[in-house]
């Protein structure tokens, strides 16, 4: 594909699911910044400082539009990655309000640790609810039986969100199943009273579509997985900052600051509620760099998104054709998992590598399902892109057939 000409014919890059390569419009956005206005947003007055803050104001309302939420009632922060921001702000909530937290079997161990060291901190019960096969969650009357079958409750007792913290992915890692009932969880997440918290790391590349006008109270990802350089994201109701009692706090933060005690610019002024979750100078290259692969990702045509369909569609079916092949879920997604009957797959991993094809193998941070529940043997991980070429997708078939 044409911005991703840097990428030679001999290299097959399948590890977009832990960071996508970069088009070459995002690397020009961040060389721009470095070349022409290096320099410190939201603190300086010179015109330098005036243009990063211009670039950055941007890419806010960016993330804004693209999830089709508005800034009357959202903001976004920047972080270092969705494992930070989901576990900023479990830590900045209010522990007043938090009766339990619940999780769910496929998840990240971005969430999956976070809400266990949560439960530990705060001494309350931690709950991991089942998935359903087709990756959506129980909800209402299904909810206390499912939580029961995977051994979550003994008893007869109800289970409900209220003075919960939920947090879940909506986009498995490592076969990319979805969380189909994800508004509908969010409507009785907010019923009950309870927080939720979305992952969307897997989701923002090739179909952020999904959490369009979705009402979470949070929605942490990262932009070095949607094609931009490395950066966590929080899309943030403003109502949240009511129910934070922050722990993490420094410079960028406050208005003021006296012996004992400081003025947060959040309060009181919706033009720096985002500051509320980013202490410290900012990676102002890197959110430029996010609003220029935002614009890169609107522009992709049907014959992109074509072509990706059918290399996804190609290497799935192909692999499900092995005798030995044992495939990671039912629907071909370009996020794919494998294994191969009499074959280590860290071995197979380092032979496709000498074949110039770059995959991804192990448990993917998802140990806890794959290893724990599922008692799969260590996979080996495809991950499509829109830098995925047809060519590529041949080249790993001959590659597999030789090993």
């Amino acid at each position: 594909m044409k911005d991703f000409e840097y990428l030679g014919e001999k290299s097959v890059y399948l590890d977009a699911a832990c960071q996508s390569l970069r088009p070459e419009p995002v690397v020009e956005a961040m060389t721009r910044y470095y070349y022409t206005h290096n320099s410190c947003g939201e603190r300086v007055k010179y015109p330098w400082g005036e243009k990063t803050d211009e670039l950055v104001e941007e890419t806010r309302k960016k993330v804004l539009k693209l999830l089709k939420l508005g800034g009357r009632n959202y903001f976004v922060s920047f972080t270092l990655n969705t494992t930070y921001g989901i576990n900023l702000i479990l830590n900045d909530l209010n522990p007043a309000e938090i009766k339990k937290v619940i999780t769910s079997d496929i998840e990240h161990n971005s969430p999956f640790l976070a809400t266990m060291a949560m439960s530990e901190r705060l001494g309350i019960p931690r709950i991991v609810l089942k998935r359903n096969a087709d990756g959506s969650l129980p909800v209402e009357g299904e909810l206390a039986e499912v939580a029961r079958e995977y051994g979550e409750l003994d008893g007869g007792e109800e289970l409900d969100f209220r003075e919960a913290v939920v947090v879940v992915n909506c986009a498995a890692n490592f076969d990319g199943r979805r969380l189909t009932n994800l508004k509908e969880v969010v409507r009785k997440v907010h019923k009950d009273g309870g927080i939720i918290i979305v992952d969307a790391a897997q989701a923002m590349a090739h179909y952020h579509e999904m959490l369009e006008k979705t009402e979470a109270d949070a929605i942490c990802f990262s932009a070095h997985k949607m094609y931009a350089a490395s950066l966590g994201v929080i899309v943030a109701r403003r109502d949240l900052i009511p129910r934070l009692k922050l722990n993490f706090v420094g410079g960028g933060m406050v208005d003021d600051v006296f012996a004992d005690k400081y003025m947060l610019s959040a309060l009181g002024n919706k033009e720096h509620e985002h500051t509320i979750f980013e202490a410290g100078l900012q990676a102002w290259a890197e959110i430029i760099s996010l609003g220029a692969a935002i614009d890169w990702l609107e522009k992709r045509t049907k014959d992109d998104k074509k072509r990706l369909e059918a290399c996804t569609a190609g290497l799935d079916e192909f692999l499900r054709s092995r005798e030995k092949v044992r495939m990671v879920g039912t629907e071909a997604n370009p996020t794919m998992s494998f294994y191969v009957e009499e074959i280590d797959s860290h071995l197979l991993g380092a032979a496709l590598g000498k074949e110039g094809v770059m995959a991804r193998t192990g448990y993917f941070c998802a140990h806890y399902y794959l290893d724990k529940v599922m008692q799969y043997p260590p996979l080996v991980r495809f991950s499509l892109s829109y830098a995925t070429r047809e060519s590529d997708i041949e080249k790993v078939k001959k590659a597999l057939k030789n090993i």
